[in-house]
């Protein structure tokens, strides 16, 4: 026999399960309808590749911040903040100066002209039309095959811990749900129906991380009590953290100690290496040869930087915040003992934001908000995904496709192998690797194509040798720097320790900890202008083609 709370209880718990159903239902049913006109309006291979140029600026900003801004900014940089602080939110500013503000005006309206004047319709494409060089198509086009399920993997992995800290769903079930979903509107829309359904996603997304800043603050009491006692736990970091969580943290509302491992790891790994290597990203770089004109791209910034700052910023607030609901059981989490975010979620930042969410939301909030964290994953896959496909079918094997529609069906198989690899990858990498890997993944894109892609926007000179030298150094240097010099990534991978017995070749600090981007980088830059300066310059009539009245 049921009591009376028992049953409330059920009936609560049904009227949630229909919620959710409901929501659900809702929410794959607008998807279906957006992939499917994206199907329709696929005409051809420009079609399934830059949805014909004739994108609305609202729809290419939120597509653009929706596949910026992903579940592995939201969770994994989001349980970074829960860890080491606010000094995270240097990045969102780094995110819109750089990610949206330079990348729209100074080089989005510069990659759409000449673009168009080079008929391109893949980033490969554009660099190596720009510089008259086929190898050099299918060089960036390998690239980004091989390294672009990295990245996408760890989004995997984020939207499959979020599902499986707060829904309850099995890990491996959630990363077959996710890919499954995603390929079928990326497969049959093309570039159209990823876009459509990127925009829907971006407003839910920006809907959603509002609503999860403002339920913070109210569990927490407000925004000055919340942030006064986040700043009175600073002492509690010496007391309570393992000293190789220490690492110069001195609390959650300060910059940690200039020259710590945390430092080198915020300002060279994250707010560097991602901050400026958003604007080499390869899926973000295409969109900009979506719309008609540059006014649109004008248009965008404004939309571009307030996603942004409503997404990444409450994410990483949140996750800072989280650890005075974790310490303060009166606030309401439900455990009587005190603990801070990193030690409540076991050590494994990728779940701090997730157990947030579960512990502090109301039931149907909860699935309003995880269908804000399905939106950011499947966002950025699709985006990755497609690029991916593109790289594929249009870079590598276009030439050997004697038909559009032949291109078009390898893209679309390119896609389902991107997947394929991805969730590979999700199921053997290591936890609390979502920061690391999209930190990775973005510095390697700087470094190899960054100096390539200013100088073929801005750079008459620039020649086909001398971006070559630049791409290779950039990527050498990345890869024997994450081999061999950082550790992070040389004590996992163990090449150093099985050649030379040590993890790392230098170990006096603080070269263990600075990223390799701040290396790679100025290496590819100065490989490019010197043998540029070194080599013929290009024909003047295909350069001052592509730059009159740029």
């Amino acid at each position: 026999m049921f009591t009376v709370a028992e049953s409330l209880i059920a009936s609560a718990y049904n009227l949630n399960a229909v919620v959710l159903g409901a929501m659900i239902a809702v929410y794959a049913c607008i998807i279906g309808y957006l992939g499917m006109r994206g199907f329709r309006k696929t005409r051809n291979n420009q079609d399934y590749l830059l949805a014909g140029r004739s994108v609305n600026p609202f729809v290419m900003a939120m597509s653009y911040g929706a596949a910026f801004i992903s579940t592995s900014a939201l969770v994994g940089f989001g349980g970074i903040a829960g860890q080491f602080g606010m000094g995270l939110m240097w990045l969102v500013f780094m995110n819109i100066a750089f990610g949206i503000v330079v990348a729209f005006i100074w080089f989005g309206h510069r990659t759409r002209s000449i673009g168009v004047a080079l008929d391109a319709k893949t980033f490969p494409e554009f660099i190596g039309r720009r510089f008259q060089s086929e190898r050099m198509k299918y060089f960036i086009a390998a690239v980004i095959f091989v390294f672009i399920p990295l990245y996408s993997s760890v989004v995997l992995i984020s939207g499959a811990r979020f599902l499986q800290e707060v829904m309850g769903v099995p890990y491996g079930w959630a990363l077959v749900v996710f890919g499954s979903v995603v390929a079928v509107y990326v497969i049959f829309g093309g570039l159209k129906g990823v876009m459509y359904v990127d925009a829907l996603m971006g407003s839910i997304m920006i809907g959603g991380m509002l609503l999860l800043i403002t339920m913070c603050y109210v569990r927490l009491g407000g925004i000055i009590p919340a942030h006064e006692k986040l700043t009175e736990m600073s002492a509690l970091v010496a007391q309570r953290l393992p000293q190789e969580y220490i690492l110069g943290h001195r609390g959650w509302t300060v910059m940690p100690e200039f020259n710590s491992v945390w430092w080198w790891t915020l300002v060279s790994s994250l707010m560097l290496g991602v901050g400026i290597g958003a604007l080499a990203q390869p899926q973000l770089a295409v969109r900009f040869m979506t719309v008609k004109s540059g006014r649109e791209l004008n248009r965008a910034v404004l939309v571009g930087s307030i996603f942004i700052l409503c997404t990444a910023g409450a994410a990483y607030m949140t996750g800072a915040l989280s650890n005075v609901f974790f310490f303060h059981p009166e606030i309401g989490v439900g455990n009587s003992t005190p603990q801070l975010a990193i030690e409540a979620a076991g050590g494994n930042p990728d779940v701090i934001i997730p157990m947030f969410i579960r512990e502090a939301l109301p039931p149907v909030v909860l699935y309003l908000f995880s269908l804000t964290m399905l939106s950011a994953a499947m966002s950025t896959l699709s985006s990755l995904f497609h690029v991916a496909g593109s790289s594929l079918g249009n870079d590598i094997c276009g030439e050997f496709c004697k038909t559009p529609e032949r291109s078009m069906t390898v893209s679309r198989c390119g896609v389902t192998v991107g997947i394929l690899l991805s969730v590979f990858f999700a199921i053997i990498l290591p936890p609390g690797v979502v920061a690391r890997g999209t930190s990775i993944f973005f510095g390697i894109c700087a470094a190899a194509f960054l100096p390539a892609y200013a100088a073929s926007l801005y750079w008459k000179r620039a020649t086909a040798a001398g971006v070559w030298a630049g791409m290779v150094a950039g990527t050498l240097s990345s890869v024997f720097g994450l081999l061999f010099l950082h550790r992070k990534e040389s004590a996992l991978l163990g090449v150093c320790r099985f050649i030379f017995g040590k993890d790392v070749l230098i170990q006096s600090h603080p070269w263990p900890v600075v990223d390799p981007f701040v290396y790679s980088l100025p290496l590819s830059i100065i490989a490019l202008v010197v043998v540029s300066l070194l080599t013929s310059p290009p024909e003047k009539s295909h350069v001052d083609k592509l730059f009159e009245k740029r």
